[in-house]
Order: C-alpha cells, then structure tokens, then sequence
C-alpha cells in the first residue's frame, strides 16, 4: 500500500470535514478514531470512493504514513490531547509533526512544544476557524510553532485554506503557542461581534417592534454595505427567515435566551487582565452569556424589579440608521481591542505577530470574516506600530462622523430599559481612549491614603512616585 501523506485522529464533524477537504486537494490520507464504529460510518458514508485508509490502531495509523510523519489531532481541547499525545510519542520518528487542530489554550499548545521538541518531535499548535463549512471548503488557519515545521505544512495547508484575493487564508502566524493565541483573540472578537448584532437585534425587535420579515431586510441590506457586510451578518439575515416547524412562527422566537460557550471568549479575558490591556466590549460579550444563563432568576426579577418604559415613538427608519452606524462604532472598538491585545501580547511572548497579515487571513472561511478587515490590513500596512486600530486615519474619521447616532442609539436603550453592554461599553472605550485626563488621580490619591501605595504628579517627570500624610495631625 503507498504510504499516505496526512493522517487525522479524531472524526468529530470538524475531524471528518478537514479530512475531507486535505484529501480533495490531493493528498492521500489515513484517519483513525478512538471509537472503531465511528471510523467505519465514516469510510462506508462520506469517506466512499475516497483515497482514505482507516485503521484502527494507533500503531496501524502510524506505520501507514509517509516520513517525515504529518498528524492532525482533532479531539476535544485540554486532557484528551494530552492523551493522544502521550500515546503516540513512543510510535513516532524523529522529525514527525503532531499539530493539534483544535481550540486549546495557548498555555498548554507551549508546553506541549517545549515538551515534543526536546524529544526530537515537531508540534504545531494550528487555530481554525469556520465551522463545519469552513472545515470542509476552506478555513482560515493560524498555526503555530517553528518556521521548519510551518515549511513542512504549507504544501498543504496553502491548499487546504480559503482562497482571497490576496492568497490563501493561512500564514505562519509565530512561535510556540502563538497560532492558538491568535485563534484564542479571534474568538474574543467573534464573542464581541456577535453580542454586538444581538443587541442591534434587540433593539430593533423590541423598540421599534421589526417583524422577523422586516429584520431580515435590514440585516439583508446591511450586509451590502462596505461597513457590515461579513458572514456574521449574512447568517443573521438567514436566520429570520426560518420558521418552526411545529408552530410556523419565527424559529428564533422559540429558542432559548441562554446562551453557551467553550472557554475561548473567557480566556481571552484572563489573558488581557493578566497583559493590562483593556477589551471591554469582549467583556461585555462574555458576561452577556454568562448574565444569559440565569434564566430562571431572570424570570423572576422579571416579576418583580418592573420599570415603566415604552417603544420608540420617532422615524424608526432614521433610527434603524443610527442602529447601524452605533453597531460600525461598536464593531471597530471590539476589533480595535482585539487587535490591541494581540499586539501586546506579540511583545510580551515574543511573537513577533505581523498584524496586518492576521486581518488578512481572516478574510475567508472564519467567523469573523467581513469586508472592512481589508482596511484593518492596509491600516497596519500602513503603519505595523499603530498602537489602535481607532487612530488609523480612515476608522478615525468614520467613528468621529457616526458618534453622535452612537450617543442617540445608547440614550434610547438607556431610557426605554433595553440593556445593550456591549453598545455601551464600546463607547465608554472610545470615550475613556480619547480622554487626556481620567479620574483616576483621584483614585491613585485614595491608594495612598489607605495604603501608602504613592503616586506620580503632572509637574514631576514620569517615575518619580510620591506620597502624602493624608490624615494631618
């Protein structure tokens, strides 16, 4: 049998869809999965007529590859990778790679590097993002690890990736766990820009009373515009027209108002309070769907914490207007803390991130794909040490042009009871971002009264720490 050029472990639906799209390219392939039954539905249904071996050993799985060996592991993030890594350490060469495909956290994808490499054994730590679609017609891909091992993928995953129009969706991204950082912050974002769409969605439904009907021609027309336009977008437009089947009404109006997550979003927190950097529109985001999960709490204070509101009673054709310039505000803040973070984060790990090159990949096949990424790119083309995203001349002007329609959108919300924490948080960056002065000498003064922690003066040069005997005798 000719030894295969790829092999996959784990045959989830993301591990069955990159199989697929590596073998489409080209590439013959060997899967295995822990579990012999899913193995065999996947090579008697959507592997058939495939070039696709199973095993159903790990030692088989390793003996039909081609070396220097190419392993992509697609199993649930955290111990099982350990698992699977610790089982296939003994069966492999010098020189074979192991790149953890899923959504691990940047922390362990380093020390699985540090590990593997000391034994003689490549690691590539690769963030994907798509969904199942993506998997299996193009993601966008964010390895991580040595360039040597990078040059050893890029035959494949430069295949395998979207195709833009400035080149495949991939690129070395750094480092160690640099890839899995990445994904990690592109998540965040996702978070924020979902939170952000939603509240743009309930304002519209509940304020201004929209119809599903009439939501899906916003969102459809938003979607034209150089602003909005992205797959985020495109999707939520999809969804107002789907109707349940059991009750012929909106689907989405039937869905549970208790939202998930994985841990992606709540990381990417940690990791900014950890680095100082503030993202306050993805910690927004995240404490909506934790806030989201107190349904039944929620219910109850619905009952008993009631306020006295109303809908909008203006042009709700001009308002919807300055909804969608307050969600362009908002998305720009959410990506300018993103791609913040990640510059910090570039600094601190060594990472050495090309900023640019990171909006670009994220052009196709990932979640957070959308036209205005085009110009985050020539942004930080522009200039690589642009220390916002906000002061980039074109976003600059178009946020100082739309804030007043920000402002209204957030008076509304405030005034008719809707929370929108993302909308609002968004504009306090913005607002706190522009500020020369903060409040904050009021609270280095409070520090050094209680705790003599000191404080710097505006006339003193920058360094140089004070303190005051705050409670005169």
């Amino acid at each position: 049998m000719t030894k295969r050029t790829f092999g996959v472990i784990g045959l989830a639906v993301m591990g069955e869809n990159l199989a697929l799209n590596v073998e489409s390219r080209g590439f013959p392939i060997a899967v295995y999965n822990r579990t012999a039954a899913k193995t065999e539905a996947f090579m008697t249904q959507r592997a058939t007529g495939k070039d696709v071996v199973p095993a159903y050993s790990l030692e088989e799985f390793v003996n039909t590859l081609e070396r220097p060996r190419k392993i992509l592991v697609m199993v649930k993030a955290g111990k099982p990778v350990d698992a699977v890594i610790e089982q296939l350490k003994p069966l492999l060469d010098e020189g074979d790679m192991i790149i953890d495909g899923g959504n691990s956290l940047y922390d362990d994808t380093e020390r699985r590097t540090n590990d593997l490499e000391s034994t003689g054994l490549g690691f590539v730590g690769m963030g994907v993002s798509g969904g199942e679609e993506g998997a299996l017609n193009g993601p966008s891909l964010m390895p991580g690890g040595t360039k040597a091992a990078y040059q050893e993928l890029e035959p494949i995953v430069t295949k395998i990736a979207a195709q833009v129009d400035d080149g495949p969706c991939v690129t070395y991204i750094g480092p160690r766990g640099a890839g899995h950082y990445v994904k990690m912050v592109h998540n965040g974002i996702e978070y924020g820009d979902m939170q952000l769409i939603a509240e743009a969605y309930d304002l519209m439904n509940n304020a201004l009373g929209l119809s599903s009907d009439e939501l899906h021609e916003v969102f459809t027309q938003w979607n034209t515009t150089d602003e909005l336009n992205s797959f985020l977008i495109e999707i939520t437009a999809d969804i107002f027209t789907n109707k349940d089947s059991e009750t012929d009404l909106p689907l989405v109006d039937s869905i549970l108002d208790a939202a998930g997550q994985k841990g992606t979003g709540r990381w990417t927190v940690v990791s900014s309070l950890e680095l100082g950097v503030p993202i306050p529109t993805i910690y927004a985001a995240v404490n909506a769907r934790v806030m989201s999960a107190y349904k039944d709490e929620r219910m109850a204070a619905a009952k008993d914490l009631t306020v006295t509101t109303g809908t909008y009673d203006g042009d709700k054709k001009a308002f919807i207007n300055k909804i969608r310039d307050a969600l362009y505000c908002s998305k720009m803040c959410s990506y300018a803390q993103g791609m913040a973070l990640l510059s910090k984060a570039s600094q601190e790990f060594n990472y050495e991130l090309d900023l640019a090159e990171t909006a670009r990949i994220w052009k196709g096949g990932c979640i957070i794909r959308a036209g205005f990424l085009d110009k985050i790119k020539n942004a930080f083309n522009e200039n690589p040490r642009l220390p916002n995203l906000l002061l980039a001349p074109e976003f600059k002007q178009t946020i100082l042009d739309r804030q007043q329609a920000w402002r209204e959108v957030l008076a509304v919300s405030n005034t008719l009871g809707i929370p929108v924490p993302a909308f609002s948080a968004s504009l306090d960056y913005f607002d706190s971002y522009r500020r020369d002065r903060l409040p904050q000498n009021l609270t280095q003064a409070q520090r050094d009264y209680f705790g003599a922690h000191t404080y710097e003066r505006i006339d003193k040069p920058r360094g140089e720490f004070f303190h005051t005997e705050w409670m005169a005798k």
